[in-house]
């Protein structure tokens, strides 16, 4: 496939990780955060690890936006559709996520809630408009690649003054989370999280572009380098990150060059600043409540948007106490560090969010990594 199998090229590949190699420092360590779970997946689908250094170690982060949603918001979608019959749509990873009373979205489906998956948010307002009776609600969820088709929606649902139709908005911003790791006492004060740079995420940075992370690259002296999903994209990275640390340098780098700019997409930035605006915090599952890391629907389109139109009060709801996908999504354990792993949580019964997406840290190690990890024994 052109365009695709040059950045999928084993030889190649093999000639970056000899160049990490050569030019990682033997007597220090390297600790780089794959914040987004597209990384994660493409870095545990590739082999990728496997060919780096021993002292060259991955962090898995919490850019998978499906991971991240706290069950109180699931549940609030839930209880829309089984006690107010309210049609609630949403995308298909959303629908397994545990939420509370063993339920989920799928589960509640089973019991007669009318909750359906979607490829779009268009399919939402079609089912809007199909069914002028019913309530109709898409649970909007994802970091910054997925809000401006929100934003467009919620501006075609006032043009069209659909009135049956709202938006149960939980967008969040990956900024505000890359801030908030760097300020958890795991990173900043104990220390038992050392982090010395970031593979920034794709999709997110064609959206709001390099700019944004330019700040705290600074004050906090983390090299930020874009990457690409594909496995040269994420080991040219993480060589980019060695020269960096070499260096001393802490700079943003862009090694996706051929979809991210430095400014992003400056039309879809302005649909989402005219109809979405920043919530002073939100909730997010792992790392608590962080700081202007999310959005919500302006006044302007307040007839659109669920929480006011249902008066829905969010309330915080604990995860399953033997599940570890707080810590994992915060890097401080791995996948395998959590008891469920593997046995009473798998993608066909997860226990956890981070075992459901395919982006998930748990999903993507148990579906290309568990092997790896059980100890070869000698004849």
């Amino acid at each position: 496939m052109k365009y695709i199998d040059e950045y999928r090229d084993g030889k190649l590949g093999q000639q970056i990780a000899a160049r990490i190699t050569a030019e990682a420092d033997p007597a220090r360590n390297y600790s780089f955060m794959e914040f987004c779970g597209g990384h994660t997946h493409a870095i545990s689908r590739s082999g990728v690890t496997e060919l780096l250094p021993k002292n060259v170690r991955m962090v898995h982060g919490p850019g998978c936006p499906v991971c991240v949603l706290p069950i109180g918001r699931i549940d609030q979608a839930i209880d829309l559709a089984l006690k107010r019959g309210v049609i609630v749509t949403t995308y298909a990873d959303t629908m397994r996520v545990p939420a509370s009373g063993d339920l989920s979205m799928m589960k509640a489906k089973a019991r007669g809630a009318d909750i359906r998956m979607v490829y779009s948010v268009n399919d939402a307002l079609k089912i809007a408009r199909d069914n002028p009776e019913r309530e109709v609600v898409f649970f909007a969820i994802g970091f910054e690649t997925t809000t401006p088709p929100t934003a467009l929606a919620l501006q075609t649902a006032q043009r069209e003054a659909l009135q049956n139709f709202s938006v149960l908005c939980c967008h969040v911003l990956t900024p505000a989370a890359i801030t908030h790791i760097l300020e958890s006492p795991e990173v900043k004060d104990w220390h038992t999280v050392p982090l010395d740079g970031f593979v920034g995420p794709a999709h997110v940075s064609i959206l709001i572009g390099s700019r944004p992370y330019e700040g705290f690259a600074v004050q906090y002296q983390k090299p930020v380098v874009i990457a690409g999903f594909e496995p040269l994209d994420v080991m040219q990275a993480i060589l980019m990150l060695v020269r960096q640390i070499n260096e001393g340098r802490a700079v943003v780098e862009n090694e996706f060059t051929r979809a991210v700019t430095r400014d992003g997409n400056a039309a879809a930035i302005k649909v989402v600043a005219d109809v979405l605006e920043m919530r002073d915090s939100f909730e997010w599952r792992g790392l608590g409540e962080v700081p202007n890391s999310a959005l919500k629907i302006r006044p302007a389109y307040a007839q659109w948007d669920a929480e006011r139109k249902f008066d829905l009060h969010y309330r915080a709801v604990a995860d399953h106490k033997q599940c570890e996908c707080g810590a994992i999504l915060r890097g401080v354990k791995k996948p395998t560090d959590c008891k469920l792993f593997g046995t009473v949580c798998t993608p066909e019964s997860p226990m956890g969010s981070c075992m459901v997406s395919s982006e998930g840290a748990c999903a993507a190690h148990y579906s290309y990594g568990r092997f790896r990890d059980i100890p070869v024994v000698s004849a």
